[in-house]
């Protein structure tokens, strides 16, 4: 294997190292969005219970 073919080789080990790398980084991103939408669920349901509570206790009154 001469140097260019070997320059080759490398550049492509590199590659696909980069995208494994990447679709390594995939899932840690998913996992942080998917807990980001269930804080933002989360308060958006506390929020609603909240309302619920003051609506009841008028009722109450």
């Amino acid at each position: 294997m001469d140097g260019a073919e070997f320059e080759k080789a490398l550049e492509r080990i590199e590659a696909a190292l980069a995208r494994i790398e990447q679709a390594a980084d995939r899932p840690a991103q998913a996992a942080a969005r998917i807990e980001a939408r269930h804080e933002q669920l989360k308060d958006a349901v506390a929020q609603s219970l909240r309302q619920l509570d003051d609506l009841l206790a008028g009722h109450q009154a």
